[in-house]
Order: C-alpha cells, then structure tokens, then sequence
C-alpha cells in the first residue's frame, strides 16, 4: 500500500492502516523521543502520546509537504509539552560564549555512544536546545517559539550546554590520556 493510501484509510479511522502507520514510523519518532526525554520509559510514553496526537489530527494533512516532517513536528512538541508546563527553562544569564563550536582534538577516541550519553545527561534547559539547534537545525527564533522563551534565552542555553559538554570531553580525553601513561 502506498504512503497515500494509508494516510487517507487512517483519515477515515482505518485501525489497520494505523497500525501499519505506526510499525513504518514508530521506530524513527521514537529515536526522536529518545533526544527529547528525560529517560527510556518517558520516550515511550511520549511516543503513544505523539501517535495519539497524529491519529486525532491526521485529517489536518493535506499532503503539502514531508508527511515524515509532519510527524517529527508532532512528535516534538509532544515531547516538549511537558517541559513548557513544568518552568524548566528559567531565565538565564545572557551573557554569551560565543564559541559556536566544540573542537576536541583527535575526536576518534570519543565514541558516538558517549556522546550521545552526555548530551542525555545534560539538565533539560541544555540539553532540549542543543538538541533543537544543533541536532534538528531550528533557529533560534523557532527554538524560543517551540519552547516558549526568548531568542536571547536560547543562546544562553545552548551557549551553556556546549560549555558543559566541551568540559566533559576534556575530562573524558584526560582521563583516557592519563592511563594510556
């Protein structure tokens, strides 16, 4: 069945063209989740809620554009909802780095795993900014429409977790330095 097909049977509320829906999507949403998420368990959740979303507003569609598009934006904003709710992004200190990259020498030793750990374990502010700015390519004027802050805000927070995440790989490159002595 093609993309069009099914999206027009889940228009008419087809539960097996969302169930195929689903399975073809589910597993790129949820890495999505997974960017966006304090943890495993509250990815999944924040998946059924996306996939709950896109069958109510499935109707909305109207085949302008990426239909993946459509789904990721969905699924961010399902993720991100609870975070708008909960004042994670307190106003910071505006005064920014203006270092707009992380260089690390010899980057080879870091593995993508760690990386990914790291940016996972940055505090939410951080690490939903960086993963909007940096990883999805928003600007910063979408990332403060998406999360509700200003443009000044973002940066800071993006300028921080860039900080934070340069200051983790240093120790991450010492410490690898210091036993291959």
């Amino acid at each position: 069945m093609s993309l069009d097909q099914l999206i027009h049977n889940c228009k008419i509320n087809d539960t097996k063209a969302q169930g195929e829906l689903y399975k073809l999507f589910s597993s790129k949403l949820f890495s999505l989740c997974l960017k966006y998420s304090r943890n495993y368990a509250e990815a999944e959740d924040n998946l059924q809620d996306a996939f709950v979303t896109i069958f109510k507003k499935i109707e909305q569609y109207k085949n302008k554009g990426s239909f993946e598009g459509w789904l990721k934006r969905i699924t961010i904003n399902t993720a991100l909802q609870c975070y708008r709710t909960q004042g994670v992004f307190d106003i910071v200190n505006e005064h920014l780095i203006e270092d707009d990259s992380i260089t690390v020498e010899d980057e080879d030793d870091i593995s993508i795993d760690y990386l990914l750990q790291i940016i996972q374990e940055l505090p939410d502010r951080y690490r939903l900014v960086f993963n909007l700015y940096v990883l999805d390519g928003y600007s910063h004027k979408d990332v403060a429409d998406l999360l509700k802050i200003t443009i000044g805000t973002s940066k800071s927070n993006l300028a921080r977790a860039r900080q934070i995440l340069k200051d983790k790989i240093t120790e991450y490159k010492t410490g690898l330095n210091s036993q291959s002595l």
